[in-house]
C-alpha cells in the first residue's frame, strides 16, 4: 500500500472501506459512495473541523490500461471563524480528476494522474478524498452573520469599539492639532 506510509496498520485497517480492489471490476463505468464525518480526519491527525458530514461520489471507470475516476464532494464542515472564533457550519462542494496508469514504479509526483507498479490490485482513495476536502475549504473562514451584521459576539464588539475609537481620536487629533502656518494657506483654498 503506497498511500499513506506514516499511518499506523491499526488506522490502515479502518481506512480499508476506501480501497477499491480493480482486479475484479469488471471494464466500464461503477460507483462508490462515502458518507465522511470528523473521524475520517482523526485517521490524518487533522482537527481543524469541529465536525464534519460530507457526501462523496466516486465514479471509477475502468479500462484495459488505465482508470480514470472523478471525485466529487458535497456537504459542510463545522470550522471556527477566522475573525471571532465562533463555529459555524462552511458549506463545500468540489471535484476531481484522477487518472491512474501503469508502470515499472509507483509514481505520484503528478497531481492529476498516479501511476501504479504492474502487478497491484487495489487502489486506496482516502489520501485523494482527504486533499479534496481540504483543498475545498476556503482559506479565509468568515462567519456568514459577519458578512450580513447579524452576528452578535463579544470579540466583534471589542474589534468594533477598538477600530471606532481609534478613528475617533483620529479626527480629534487632526483637528486640534493644526499648525498655525498652514492656517492661512487653507484660507486661500477657500477664498476662490
Amino acid at each position: 500500500m503506497y498511500l499513506c506510509t506514516l499511518l499506523t496498520d491499526e488506522v490502515m485497517k479502518d481506512l480499508k472501506l476506501f480501497t477499491i480492489q480493480y482486479v475484479g471490476l469488471k471494464e466500464g463505468e461503477h460507483n462508490f459512495e462515502y458518507q465522511i464525518d470528523k473521524s475520517f480526519f482523526d485517521y490524518f491527525e487533522f482537527d481543524d473541523f469541529n465536525s464534519v458530514a460530507i457526501q462523496v461520489s466516486l465514479g471509477f471507470e475502468k479500462k484495459t490500461t488505465l482508470m480514470q475516476l472523478h471525485f466529487k464532494v458535497e456537504g459542510s464542515v463545522n470550522v471556527n471563524c477566522d475573525l471571532t472564533n465562533e463555529p459555524y457550519d462552511e458549506p463545500i462542494q468540489g471535484e476531481f480528476e484522477l487518472v491512474v496508469k501503469f508502470g515499472h514504479e509507483y509514481n505520484d509526483e503528478n497531481e492529476e494522474i498516479l501511476i501504479l507498479p504492474y502487478g497491484e490490485y487495489e487502489l486506496n482513495v482516502a489520501h485523494h478524498i482527504y486533499e479534496l476536502i481540504i483543498l475545498s475549504v476556503p482559506n479565509k473562514r468568515v462567519h456568514p452573520g459577519v458578512k450580513d451584521g447579524t452576528l452578535k459576539s463579544e470579540i466583534l464588539n471589542k474589534l468594533e469599539e477598538l477600530s471606532l475609537g481609534s478613528k475617533k481620536e483620529q479626527e480629534n487629533n487632526d483637528q486640534s492639532e493644526t499648525d498655525p502656518r498652514w492656517d492661512s494657506l487653507k484660507k486661500l483654498l477657500t477664498d476662490k
